[in-house]
C-alpha cells in the first residue's frame, strides 16, 4: 500500500507538515476496537493506541481517533506505535452517542461518498432513509442511495419512485448482493484513492456488497428474521478494506436508529422543496402547524407535499431545538469542570 492508494493528498499533506519530524509518520486508521487501532502505512500496517495527552487534550469523543482518519504515529522500539495527533478531517459522519449522552460520535471519517443502504422487505422505511441522507450530507461526503432485495418487494418501481422523491437529485440504484447484480453502480463511484461508506441497518447486505467489490469473503455474513426482516449484527466494529480496482470502502456495524447530533443544513437540503415554501408563509416564524395562511399545510392541502413528509419534518426540527438545549447545557457543565481544573 502507498499512502496516495490509502487517499493521501494534498490536503493531508500540508497538515501534516506542521507536526512533522523524524520519528513521526503519516497513516491512516484501519480499524477501532475498544480503544485499539489497525493503522495502514506506507507498505505496512500496525497497531496502535491513543497517547494520553491526545485524550487529555480532546475536548470530546468526537476529536479521537476513528476509523478513516488520517493520523501521526510515533513507532516504538518494541511492536505498536502510539498515535500522536489526528489530522484535520476533510469529512466527517457523525451521530449523537449512544445511550442518554450527550456528545458526537464519528461513525466514518474523511470519506468521499455515503452509501446509504435501506431493503426492499420490511426494512424499508422513508422516514428512516430521511435520517440517513441528513447525517449523510451534513457529513460533506456525496450521498447515493442503494436499495436491495428487490426480490422482496412486490412493485419495485413504485418502491424506487418512492425512494426517489425523498432523494431528489441524488442517485438511486437497486441491486441483488447476493447475485452480484448491480455491483457495478457501485464501482461507478469509486475509484483510486477514493473513500466511501456503507450505512445501512443489519442484514440490508452491506458485508455482501463489500465481498462483491473485493471478489472473497472478506466480511462474515449471516441471515436476517423472515418475521421483520431484522439483521443480527455481523459487523461488530468499523472497518476500512482496500479494494483490489482501487478506492476504499469503509463497513458499519448496522444502525436501525440515528439520532441527529447536528443537521441543521442538512435538513433544508434534504426537505428543499418545504424550506422553498415557507418563504409563502404569512408569518416569517410560521410553524406550519395551527399557523393561518401556511404556505406549507396549503401544499399538503393540495397534495403538493404528503402529509407524512411534512410530519417528519417537524418532528426533525423539534429534535433538533431539544438537541440544542442539551448541548448548550453540557457546555456549561464542561466549562465549569475545566474552570475547576484551572483553579486547581
Amino acid at each position: 500500500m502507498t499512502l496516495a492508494e490509502l487517499g493521501w493528498n494534498d490536503h493531508f499533506k500540508a497538515e501534516y507538515a506542521l507536526l512533522a519530524a523524524k520519528d513521526l509518520r503519516p497513516g491512516r486508521v484501519a480499524i477501532e476496537f475498544n480503544q485499539n487501532f489497525r493503522i495502514y502505512l506506507e507498505g505496512e500496517e500496525l497497531d496502535a493506541v491513543t497517547a494520553g495527552r491526545v485524550k487529555h487534550r480532546a475536548k470530546n469523543r468526537a476529536e479521537l481517533p476513528a476509523v478513516g482518519d488520517w493520523v501521526v504515529v510515533r513507532q516504538r522500539e518494541a511492536h505498536g506505535a502510539v498515535i500522536v495527533a489526528v489530522l484535520p478531517r476533510r469529512s466527517a459522519f457523525t451521530r449523537r452517542g449512544a445511550g442518554n449522552v450527550t456528545g458526537e460520535q464519528v461513525v466514518a471519517a474523511n470519506v468521499d461518498v455515503v452509501f446509504v443502504v435501506m431493503g426492499l422487505d420490511a426494512d424499508f422505511n422513508l422516514r428512516r432513509l430521511e435520517r440517513y441522507l441528513l447525517m449523510a450530507r451534513e457529513s460533506g461526503a456525496s450521498p447515493v442511495i442503494l436499495l436491495t432485495k428487490p426480490d422482496l418487494c412486490a412493485d419495485v418501481p413504485a418502491a424506487v419512485n418512492e425512494a426517489a422523491q425523498v432523494a431528489g437529485d441524488l442517485p438511486v440504484h437497486v441491486l441483488q448482493p447476493k447475485l452480484g447484480e448491480g455491483i457495478e453502480h457501485l464501482r461507478a463511484h469509486l475509484g483510486p484513492g477514493l473513500t466511501a461508506a456503507l450505512l445501512g441497518s443489519s442484514g440490508v447486505g452491506k458485508s455482501t456488497i463489500i465481498n462483491r467489490l473485493v471478489g472473497s469473503d472478506v466480511q462474515r455474513t449471516r441471515e436476517v428474521r423472515e418475521s421483520d426482516s431484522r439483521g443480527r449484527h455481523t459487523t461488530t466494529h468499523r472497518e476500512l478494506v482496500m479494494l483490489p480496482e482501487g478506492g476504499l470502502i469503509i463497513d458499519t456495524p448496522g444502525m436501525r436508529e440515528l439520532q441527529l447530533w447536528d443537521a441543521a443544513g442538512a435538513v433544508r437540503e434534504t426537505f428543499e422543496e418545504i424550506e422553498a415554501l415557507t418563504a409563502g408563509c404569512h408569518f416569517g416564524n410560521c410553524r406550519h402547524r395551527d399557523e393561518p395562511r401556511c404556505a406549507v399545510k396549503a401544499a399538503v392541502a393540495e397534495g403538493q407535499v404528503s402529509a407524512e413528509r411534512l410530519e417528519s419534518y417537524l418532528k426533525l426540527q423539534i429534535e433538533l431545538t431539544g438537541l440544542a438545549k442539551q448541548q448548550d447545557e453540557r457546555a456549561e457543565i464542561d466549562e465549569k469542570r475545566r474552570g475547576k481544573l484551572r483553579r486547581r
